[in-house]
């Protein structure tokens, strides 16, 4: 998609980052196309402005905003390292929506997704508020726990195996406040979120994906030994930061924590001879000091050193910790076949793959419809190029792990689209 930028400003930050906004139908998860878009810069009243408006694909083009120094991110800073900015959305049949505090960092992408409520002719306005990052902005610490749960309570372990989840129940507050409010939210999109609220995008390759691994192997944790179902709560986990992470109600996330949780989802942190995913606390390491764990800005730290993922998390976790994968993932169709799918492949999965391209093709019109004989030839490759670029994926024309998965989420939503239909 074509870039646009804000008119340089003295008075607004130097660099800059960019945001893409992405609409969908509150109820069907059915994009939203034709949207009115408009964005103000939350740290100066009369800074510049900047409107855009959906494509049929519910996005907007990626629009390139001002941010601040990238070292205020990088590196410990007193200094806040993400520009603020307000969205306000006018779609026709939908209730107006703002959105405050959408971070943008520099270099990187922000995606803000916003589910539209249908309009009932109340004149209510849906304002989205989103909280500080919990890097810049003050969170209880973690209560620390055994990284390890005894297996020996009647009743705590009842999985066998570990599943990843099609989703989780945030329970938004701390596990006691009864009037918060429980969200359905997908895993993946649980991860991405809770990512994007607890480190900077930022970061090197090496210290994103530890992170996102401790944070994986935490929440996986908790569904394996069903910790809170076990002690009367109807939720997966909170998002209090005292109990487990931070989740934020309607943030935005980042493209390259999108990728890499993509790519690594089906993974979880082990130690020999245990069953269940170890929970890896962790801390800031500037506000509050945790010794046995990692701690956020030291994994940073380490990344610069030229650490690679796995001695990042071995440096705090110990050398008997290792990369696990799930021997089974909910909600979705079938299995990645084990291998890509290019030009030149054929048969049962590659014919499985054209089906559900086809479907998502409904509720995505950008999306071209493709033969379903089995054989991924030229107009496949098409189609798959421009799922993966609707879906922030790298277009490669190839179906790899991440894309498969990619479009087996999104057949399974818009399939459930079709059924509320």
């Amino acid at each position: 998609m074509a870039e646009t930028e804000f008119t340089n400003t003295p008075r607004l930050p130097a660099e800059t980052g960019q945001l893409q906004v992405r609409l969908m139908e509150e109820r069907t998860r059915r994009p939203i196309g034709g949207a009115q878009i408009h964005i103000t810069y939350e740290g100066e009243p009369d800074g510049e402005e900047r409107d855009a408006v959906t494509d049929e694909s519910g996005m907007t083009e990626i629009i390139t905003l001002p941010a601040p120094n990238r070292d205020y991110s990088t590196s410990i800073s007193e200094q806040q390292p993400y520009a603020e900015y307000t969205i306000r959305v006018n779609a026709d049949g939908y209730e107006p929506t703002e959105v405050a505090g959408t971070e943008i960092l520099p270099d990187e992408t922000a995606i803000q997704e916003i589910l539209m409520k249908r309009s009932v002719q109340t004149g209510e306005f849906d304002r989205i508020v989103i909280g500080p990052h919990t890097l810049f902005g003050n969170y209880p610490p973690k209560i620390a726990e055994s990284e390890i749960k005894p297996m020996t309570e009647s009743g705590e372990i009842v999985l066998s195996r570990v599943v990843i989840p099609e989703y989780v129940i945030v329970h938004d507050g701390a596990p006691s406040d009864s009037s918060a409010r429980n969200y359905w939210v997908r895993y993946r999109d649980y991860i991405k979120n809770v990512a994007s609220s607890e480190i900077y995008a930022t970061w090197t390759d090496a210290a994103i994906r530890a992170n996102v691994l401790a944070i994986m192997s935490f929440v996986l944790n908790r569904v394996y030994t069903e910790w809170y179902r076990n002690r009367g709560y109807d939720f997966t986990i909170t998002s209090s930061t005292a109990f487990d992470q931070k989740w934020i109600y309607g943030r935005n996330i980042y493209q390259n924590i999108s990728n890499i949780v993509d790519e690594v989802f089906g993974n979880y942190l082990s130690r020999p001879n245990v069953k269940q995913p170890i929970l890896t606390q962790y801390c800031d390491g500037r506000q509050v000091s945790c010794p046995g764990w990692m701690t956020q800005w030291g994994s940073q730290s380490l990344g610069e050193q030229g650490y690679s993922t796995i001695e990042i998390l071995r440096y705090y976790y110990g050398e008997s910790i290792y990369i696990n994968t799930a021997v089974e993932i909910s909600g979705v169709p079938s299995s990645w076949p084990g291998y890509d799918l290019s030009v030149g492949s054929s048969g049962s999965k590659v014919l499985q793959m054209q089906e559900q391209l086809n479907v998502i093709a409904e509720a995505y019109p950008a999306l071209p419809r493709v033969d379903t004989d089995g054989i991924y030839g030229p107009a496949t490759q098409a189609a798959v190029e421009k799922f993966q670029s609707i879906f922030g994926l790298p277009v490669t024309g190839i179906v790899d792990y991440r894309t498969w998965y990619k479009i087996s989420e999104i057949y399974v939503g818009v399939s459930r689209i079709a059924e509320l239909r």
